[in-house]
């Protein structure tokens, strides 16, 4: 992602460096895998489908590694069964975090989480222990655009479906109910804007101020998590550091 975002420490994603990308596109692959086998193949009739397929070319996923995930959900080359999970727990210093995983093996998933919770210094709780602390929203990041008014971009952001709107800086940072991302991206597309990212998220209601050797402490943990394939995406409410949030 280019930019900062404000809502930026609710989500924690990398990809410095090869190996980081090579993990992203993994991830993006089982998530097309799923939006396959709940819709069917075909992103016109696929909302979920459409808006992961449009993420995959944000991050520069190549055609032909798009097209194998959608001939391997849909049976073509191979079975492949992913199911979603999710799990929640609390971090060092009580930071609450929700991690999305898709997994082949749950069992195996469920105890790789627990481990690195408990290698934190913190513990895996049960399911709903922190969920309450956030709220579902999504993210939308656009270009700007030279000659377009902000007040009119952002009556067009809230004719779409937006609940917020951000013009600081060289993009407009818009949040929304998850169910109108794919709206809000099309109507800027249609615009001729570049939609730089449109993703579901999870918003802390309230965050967490971290001392130097805490906010350490949750990036490694954090970067643990990162570091598993199962891990799609990580939420937390604490407080880091602008220059370890960006993306």
């Amino acid at each position: 992602m280019s930019g900062h975002s404000k809502w930026a420490n609710i989500k924690h994603r990398k990809a410095k460096g090869d190996a980081a990308k090579a993990k992203i596109f993994t991830k993006i692959g089982r998530e097309i895998a799923v939006a396959v086998k709940t819709g069917g193949a075909d992103p016109s009739s696929n909302a979920r489908l459409w808006d992961i397929l449009a993420k995959a070319r944000e991050n520069n996923i190549p055609n032909d590694n798009i097209t194998r995930s959608i001939k391997k959900a849909s049976g073509e080359l191979g079975n492949i069964n992913y199911e979603e999970s999710v799990y929640e727990g609390y971090g060092p210093n009580g930071v609450a975090v929700i991690v999305q995983c898709l997994t082949d093996n749950k069992n195996r998933t469920a105890g790789d989480i627990r481990h690195i919770f408990d290698k934190s210094g913190g513990s895996m709780g049960t399911t709903g222990c922190v969920s309450f602390m956030f709220e579902a929203k999504g993210i939308v990041l656009v270009d700007k655009k030279p000659g377009l008014d902000d007040d009119e971009m952002m009556m067009t952001a809230i004719d779409l479906g937006a609940d917020d709107f951000n013009a600081d800086g060289g993009q407009y940072e818009i949040l929304c109910p998850p169910a109108s991302i794919s709206a809000i991206r099309k109507g800027f597309e249609d615009l001729g804007m570049v939609v730089v990212s449109a993703d579901s998220s999870k918003i802390p209601l309230n965050t967490v101020k971290l001392g130097d050797e805490d906010a350490e402490k949750v990036e490694r943990m954090l970067e643990r998590f990162d570091d598993n394939d199962d891990v799609q995406d990580v939420f937390h409410n604490a407080e880091l550091p602008e220059e370890e949030e960006d993306e």
